[in-house]
């Protein structure tokens, strides 16, 4: 199944997708997605018959509009570790950290910075995770996995590189594309045929398969789960393959207009349109 967080009239709620509509589930015990992922309570929720709307006609949301945590991998494809002139990478997963308060939702604006003309694209795999748990183990990790999603880690470069921590170009407002829903594992299938492509102004960026990771899922929930407890409801975005605009020569950076797309097959399209601001 597929599941999303929107408005409907500014009043924020959340359903499951079928087709070109969206079944709100919420007043049903639960008052947001993230509560009913901790429930464990979304395959009793896909049978509610709630109210229908159409996909154009709500605001889309982030997935998850306040996780706990976001914790975002770096350097996880070798492509991308080799671009940025970090082709040996660590032993270990880079791990940086994302706030809820820098997200947006798929068809909302991502904002190009008043401080910065180094708007960069970054298309990733997200998962969220579903079942809570201390120092997981890789063969148990993927029962943690609540569902999929898109994730745009949308990067201010020059912000970024001011200092070895990273963490300010990684959130400014509205740089951090999360949707346009969650797909659940049984939908997904095999999260290693997973195919995603970027595309800025219907150029390809970007084009890899979740299979070239570097640290897969499992070793991921493990490595994170270790150091602390996952919590329903939190995000770990998977990192980026090659391609990104600040590598290429000359480099690509996003400003007002520009349409920046992420596909995950089979997921489907997270897409932003660039403001400034």
């Amino acid at each position: 199944m597929r599941w999303m967080t929107f408005k409907v009239g500014g009043v924020e709620s959340f359903g499951y997708v079928i087709n070109d509509q969206v079944i709100d589930v919420a007043g049903n015990g639960h008052d947001s997605l993230k509560a009913a992922i901790a429930a464990d309570a979304l395959t009793i929720l896909g049978e509610v018959a709630g109210p229908r709307h159409a996909l154009s006609a709500v605001e889309y949301c982030p997935v998850i509009t306040q996780p706990n945590k976001i914790l975002c991998a770096g350097l996880n494809y070798h492509a991308h570790r080799e671009e940025t002139g970090r082709g040996d990478g660590d032993a270990k997963p880079t791990i940086f950290c994302r706030f809820a308060a820098a997200q947006m939702g798929h068809e909302q604006p991502m904002l190009r910075p008043l401080e910065s003309n180094n708007l960069d694209f970054e298309g990733e795999i997200a998962l969220i995770i579903g079942k809570p748990g201390r120092r997981i183990s890789q063969a148990d990790a993927l029962s943690h996995v609540a569902g999929y999603s898109i994730y745009n880690d949308g990067s201010v470069r020059d912000w970024q590189r001011f200092t070895s921590q990273f963490t300010p170009g990684k959130n400014f407002a509205a740089t951090g594309g999360f949707g346009p829903w969650m797909m659940t594992p049984d939908e997904v299938g095999d999260p290693y045929q997973m195919q995603l492509t970027t595309r800025l102004n219907g150029e390809v960026m970007q084009d890899a398969s979740s299979a070239l990771m570097i640290f897969n899922f499992q070793e991921l929930i493990e490595f994170c789960s270790t150091w602390i407890e996952l919590e329903a409801g939190d995000v770990i975005v998977t990192g980026t393959p090659g391609g990104v605009g600040a590598a290429r020569k000359p480099p690509v950076f996003m400003d007002a207009g520009d349409l920046i797309e992420i596909e995950v097959q089979p997921i489907g399209v997270l897409s932003n349109k660039v403001d400034v601001g």
